[in-house]
């Protein structure tokens, strides 16, 4: 594999990550879940209520799913097409989320979805297996766009640097490659997922609305407020950056693109999405759990998937257990005790089955990794004593302030 060559070789400096994010100075935890108020754009309410668990029982006891169900098929009956033309876009990357999506807006809804792929950084076996099982057992349509190898490379190494999480070039194309396969095949609907701030903590503005808007919505919630746009004051060219750009204002508003939440007309549960998956698309889950968690058939498909979890718990103490936990506590499946005990045995587990492979995927070495990883430590959150790293807080109270 060719070394990435960098132009210039940047010291690794400390990153407030407090101030970036906005976190508050005081850990404090969810009463009902497992989360804590570190997660971006959370916010909690006067009796210790999580953003996330406030929707969850208004998901569960307010909304009328057979009203919303109405509202989806006359979204569907606008957009529906009878020539033999694709009629809905559904971004997927082979998991079980936008397969269930697609097979359904087809086989229940009579849609004609096109499911749109961003590849993963390097596939995993499983993953490679289960887009392919979509497309042949879930009888789905794919268009797969795999970007330029070095150039990918190069934005991966440049966001674990700069931003604190080496997915961010996949979030970019994730994001964005639906929009430019929206104005290609001219289909002005693109059915998401959930939406992932209000589903598992975040920004509530889109909370009772079907759509969010890409004008104003990817930059802030999806790339950490550093758009591709963005890094060519790191000297990227247009050349290299315009595959995981949106195409221009104009033409997504003379297509007319809407971009909506299948989680607003659904319930979203995702553990009943896997079953469905399995009997309708071929999906197979690991035969063993993913690292830093508990669970075996979300987020498969890459090799650098544990990184981006990983990263997460070391700028926020909020790491890939975290968030499983405390999801399948508000979707009633485990109960808060067992969560935290989930957490204390799983959360900010080290991703190393892949570690060589990031490594060389980079072009790093282990001390330049762990360089980097250390700077994303904020003081609020972090204390090193001698050569080992100790969380101030934690949900099960073995924090160093907490003892």
């Amino acid at each position: 594999m060719k070394t990435l060559e960098l132009k210039d070789q940047r010291k690794v400096e400390f990153k407030n990550t407090q101030l970036r994010y906005n976190l508050p100075n005081e850990v404090s935890y969810c009463v009902k879940c497992t989360m804590s108020n570190q997660r971006p754009r959370i916010t909690f309410d006067e009796h210790g209520v999580c953003s996330a668990c406030n929707y969850a029982v208004f998901k569960r006891t307010k909304i009328d799913w057979g009203m919303r169900e109405k509202e989806l098929i006359a979204l569907l009956d606008k957009h529906r097409r009878n020539d033999g033309r694709y009629d809905v876009i559904v971004p997927c990357s082979g998991g079980k989320d936008a397969a269930y999506i697609a097979h359904e807006l087809k086989h229940k809804y009579n849609m004609n979805p096109l499911t749109v792929t961003w590849a993963p950084h390097m596939y995993t076996d499983i993953g490679f297996q289960n887009i392919h099982q979509m497309e042949r057992v879930g009888d789905l349509a794919n268009v797969t766009m795999t970007p330029p190898g070095y150039t990918h490379r190069l934005l991966t190494r440049l966001s674990f640097e700069i931003l604190g999480d080496p997915f961010q070039p996949f979030i970019y194309g994730q994001t964005n490659f639906p929009l430019q396969a929206a104005v290609t095949y001219g289909i002005p609907l693109v059915m998401y997922g959930e939406n992932g701030e209000v589903e598992y903590g975040g920004d509530m503005k889109n909370a009772f609305s079907p759509t969010r808007n890409y004008k104003t919505d990817h930059k802030k919630h999806y790339f950490s407020g550093l758009g591709p746009e963005d890094l060519k004051e790191y000297g990227l060219t247009d050349n290299q950056l315009k595959p995981y750009m949106a195409p221009e204002m104009e033409a997504l508003d003379k297509l007319g693109v809407e971009l909506h939440f299948y989680g607003y007309y659904k319930k979203w549960v995702p553990q009943e999405n896997f079953y469905y998956c399995v009997e309708n698309t071929g999906f197979v889950a690991n035969q063993g759990r993913s690292e830093g968690t508990y669970s075996k058939y979300a987020s498969l498909d890459d090799k650098l998937d544990g990184f981006h979890y990983y990263l997460s718990y070391i700028k926020f103490g909020v790491g890939r257990c975290t968030s499983d936990t405390a999801h399948e506590i508000r979707d009633g499946h485990i109960t808060r005790e067992e969560g935290i005990a989930l957490v204390k045995k799983f959360d900010g587990e080290f991703p190393a089955k892949y570690f060589q492979t990031f490594l060389e995927y980079c072009s790093i070495d282990e001390k330049y990794f762990n360089e980097v990883i250390d700077s994303w430590r904020s003081p609020h959150l972090w204390t090193k004593k001698g050569e080992e790293w100790f969380l101030h807080y934690n949900i099960f109270n073995e924090g160093l302030k907490q003892k």
